[in-house]
């Protein structure tokens, strides 16, 4: 078994705060946002210009007009905001935001995170991420644990180091993927450690995954993953 989805983002959400700041990437992130707490005020940041956003909308009620970064229909709030692209980067690069939660290829056990492009396939551009991992305070990863190929063979996303085009380095604090959650010392010499396992997942499951080396805290003191 594993996480789904909706999982993933309901275990991110956790990671929220009142009075929070949050940038949501797209894919898995923008789920997050149907998963913000009853009373918590958090306050949705999207690059094209909108501060206080609401869950996605019903079938039926979407205003093309309202979308996000990813150019998904969104709701607005009674506090909403709109402004500039130019001020909207201008509060990313100014550390306002207080917690970005980002998607993946690659993760690194030093908290390097590759999400943005594949060599020798076509990209639009690398987006906000670039600003967003070096201007917030805080970057959550949600990604699924391993990449699957066509023919079925699946190839480890948290590894000892990237091989894709890195968005920033040593940038990632927590890594939330459908097997489990690791916390990452990306500023000390501590790296990697799983602090949660999904329901019905192993420790071994996961060792088996994951190609970077990690230590193990599940309410006990760290323990290295080759042991």
């Amino acid at each position: 078994m594993a996480w789904t989805r909706e999982q993933m983002a309901a275990r991110a959400a956790k990671e929220l705060r009142d009075g929070f700041y949050v940038n949501l990437g797209i894919g898995i992130p923008t789920l997050v946002a149907n998963f913000i707490p009853k009373g918590m005020r958090v306050q949705l940041q999207s690059e094209n210009g909108m501060l206080g956003m609401g869950p996605f909308p019903f079938e039926g009620e979407e205003d093309p007009d309202l979308i996000n970064a990813g150019k998904q229909t969104i709701t607005e709030l009674p506090t909403t905001s709109y402004f500039s692209s130019a001020d909207s980067f201008g509060m990313i690069r100014g550390g306002h935001i207080d917690l970005s939660i980002l998607g993946a290829m690659q993760v690194a056990a030093n908290g390097d995170l590759a999400n943005w492009m594949i060599p020798g396939k076509m990209v639009k551009g690398m987006g906000g991420a670039m600003d967003l991992v070096a201007g917030v305070k805080k970057v959550v990863v949600v990604m699924e644990h391993v990449a699957k190929a066509k023919d079925g063979t699946e190839e480890p996303k948290l590894l000892s180091a990237c091989s894709l085009p890195l968005t920033g380095a040593g940038v990632v604090d927590l890594v939330i993927t459908d097997l489990g959650v690791f916390a990452i010392d990306k500023k000390g010499t501590g790296g990697m450690t799983l602090i949660e396992l999904a329901d019905g997942v192993t420790e071994d499951e996961i060792k088996a995954k994951t190609e970077a080396p990690f230590k193990v805290a599940l309410g006990q003191a760290p323990r290295s993953s080759a042991a």
